[in-house]
């Protein structure tokens, strides 16, 4: 693809996002979702690969129907109020058609189908994008709106997450199905407490998006995407490999790194809000997804030559990768978890 095409697609990505973050209106916000789904369905197939093909239909397909119910949501709405204000959210029936439609944009369960079979047939750099920046824009919008949310609704939709996020996560051998499981359980988490803090939600969908780009770009420079590879990482790239196990161990949300903070917040929050069920079904479920991660760096660390792998060597090629964003990201992720008073008193 040309450099300048990709810039031209890059470019509309972040001016659909903009576009939906400043919108007052839905049919603003609903436009820039759309230039967002637009813009990325090229990047998703310029491999040329059946693979990427079928996830570019599934996505697009996905994405089209969550448009649908969206845009006729928001007209019902507009009919119902007489206007088009995202904050006038008055009709019960508009309100979870939206939070669906939001939902299944976003990939969180049970609307989650889609998403590991996606991100399966895509590059690990276009899987960075669909996990973390496609999410911005719906989480939005969600985050707008939701005093106006269904309370049970909303955590319905965060509990299934991170119960579906863990369960679906355990027998995966392919990384890029790990990390969407991940995805959706860390979405669980940012749904589940907006309605009682938004300022913990941000905080979690902000380290969530630090600590994915970590992951990702550290499998990046491995140049790998299966499981039974990472075990032939470690007597090449020792360093790299290490930062790959303490970035799952930060997602897994494991003091004292910094995935622990937004989990450990969270769980205060809701025992405040008089929720100690809930807080306890939370946290068991993020035992699942702990177990995955745990899983992965057993095959990291501990499954080294000259222990019988039946894989073959695969080449080494120079990356052409830049070091700098995965040394920052690197860091964000392993050492934040100190800062928790300081970053609490800025978004307070």
């Amino acid at each position: 693809m040309s450099p300048y095409v990709t810039m031209i697609l890059i470019s509309s990505l972040g001016l659909g996002t903009t576009i939906t973050f400043t919108s007052s209106s839905w049919l603003m916000a609903w436009m820039g979702l759309e230039i967002n789904t637009l813009a990325i369905t090229p990047l998703m197939v310029k491999q040329h690969h059946p693979r990427a093909t079928e996830a570019t239909t599934k996505y697009f397909l996905t994405q089209a129907t969550a448009s649908g119910l969206l845009l006729f949501a928001t007209l019902n709405n507009a009919w119902m109020t007489g206007e088009w204000n995202t904050m006038e959210l008055s009709n019960n029936l508009s309100t979870q058609m939206i939070t669906m439609a939001l939902a299944l944009k976003m990939g969180m369960a049970p609307m989650h189908f889609w998403l590991p079979e996606v991100l399966q047939g895509l590059p690990l750099l276009t899987g960075l994008i669909l996990s973390t920046w496609q999410k911005l824009a719906p989480f939005t919008l969600l985050y707008m709106t939701s005093h106006e949310l269904n309370t049970t609704t909303m955590m319905i939709l965060g509990l299934t997450s991170t119960i579906i996020g863990g369960l679906g996560g355990l027998n995966q051998t392919q990384l890029r199905k790990v990390l969407a499981y991940s995805s959706i359980a860390h979405l669980g988490w940012v749904i589940i407490i907006i309605q009682y803090s938004k300022t913990l939600a941000l905080l979690n969908l902000l380290l969530y998006v630090t600590m994915t780009s970590t992951a990702f770009l550290t499998l990046m420079t491995l140049s790998t995407t299966k499981i039974n590879t990472l075990s032939m990482k470690w007597t090449k790239t020792p360093i790299t490999t290490m930062m790959a196990m303490l970035a799952l161990l930060a997602l897994g949300g494991l003091p004292p790194l910094t995935g622990f903070m937004p989990k450990w917040l969270i769980l205060q929050e809701l025992t405040k809000q008089n929720l100690p069920a809930l807080a306890t079904l939370m946290a068991l479920s993020t035992l699942l997804s702990l177990f995955f991660y745990l899983r992965l760096c057993y095959t990291m660390t501990l499954t080294i030559s000259p222990n019988t792998n039946n894989n073959m060597t695969t080449w080494r090629k120079k990356t052409d990768q830049k070091a700098l964003p995965l040394a920052m990201l690197s860091i964000m992720t392993l050492m934040a978890l100190p800062t928790t008073p300081t970053m609490m008193a800025i978004m307070n």
